[in-house]
């Protein structure tokens, strides 16, 4: 009995050994194709973002550019940025802009407390603020010094009550840096928030710590779909919140969703 004990044990080892070639291969394949599948992610963010900007201006170290709008009644300047997807405009921001303008009895930002998160340009919390709310404007801070020259350069004499930046990164600090009540919105609004990153945990956690139940803060989410990663994301997020379909432009594949906190 010991010698074929001592026999068959390196023919087992021997055998865990080829399964854990096997699994090591296929661990392989996997990597490889996710890898491959966020390259492609990024190419095409890449590319959306070449082909959202009509004029863009290279340099050494920064390639600037110019959008002009008009929202509630203002002609809109917003300088953008090729050296981050927060310095772009994306679709979900400028269709959030379009509701928010034109259905102002429904949506009325008139003396409320609105945050955006994932800010980037500006431009949207810019539109709040010249439709009359308190906008709190944030995103990562590298974002803050662009979105504070656009919100100052567009709001200045305009609007009601100047709006304010402030860091925020997703997941992070939120107690502290946003502690609840005493950081409480009429509104929160995210526009383009959900593409290509590895936040979208924190994305959610952030929606959720600001839409909080009996909280009476309303969401609303504007977003064009274009990964797998961001259907998931919809799926968690429509069982979070109780949702309304507000508006669908098939032609920018853009949603607009209004959203509270499920009790």
């Amino acid at each position: 009995m010991e010698r074929l004990s001592t026999v068959s044990q390196p023919a087992q080892q021997k055998h865990l050994g080829k399964k854990n070639e096997v699994g090591d291969i296929k661990q392989d394949e996997k990597l490889q194709v996710e890898q491959e599948a966020t390259d492609e992610d990024q190419r095409v963010m890449a590319g959306e973002a070449l082909d959202r900007r009509n004029i863009w201006e290279p340099s050494v170290y920064y390639a600037l550019g110019k959008e002009s709008f008009y929202f509630a009644g203002h002609d809109i300047s917003i300088r953008e940025s090729m050296d981050s997807y927060g310095a772009l405009i994306w679709p979900g921001a400028i269709a959030l802009c379009q509701f928010l303008d034109n259905n102002q009895q429904q949506v009325n930002l008139m003396d409320k407390a609105v945050l955006e998160i994932g800010a980037g340009t500006g431009l949207l919390s810019i539109v709040a603020s010249l439709l009359g709310a308190w906008v709190t404007a944030t995103d990562l801070p590298d974002i803050l010094s662009n979105l504070t020259f656009n919100l100052l350069r567009n709001t200045k004499g305009r609007s009601r009550y100047t709006p304010q930046v402030s860091a925020l990164t997703w997941g992070q600090d939120l107690e502290r840096g946003f502690p609840y009540p005493s950081f409480r919105y009429d509104y929160v609004l995210a526009a383009d928030v959900v593409y290509h990153h590895d936040c979208l945990e924190e994305l959610l956690q952030t929606m959720r710590h600001f839409c909080r139940p009996g909280s009476r803060t309303t969401l609303l989410w504007a977003n064009k779909i274009r990964f797998q990663s961001d259907l998931r994301f919809a799926e968690c997020f429509k069982s979070s919140f109780n949702i309304t379909l507000l508006v669908e432009l098939p032609q920018q594949e853009v949603t607009i969703y209004q959203a509270t906190a499920k009790e």
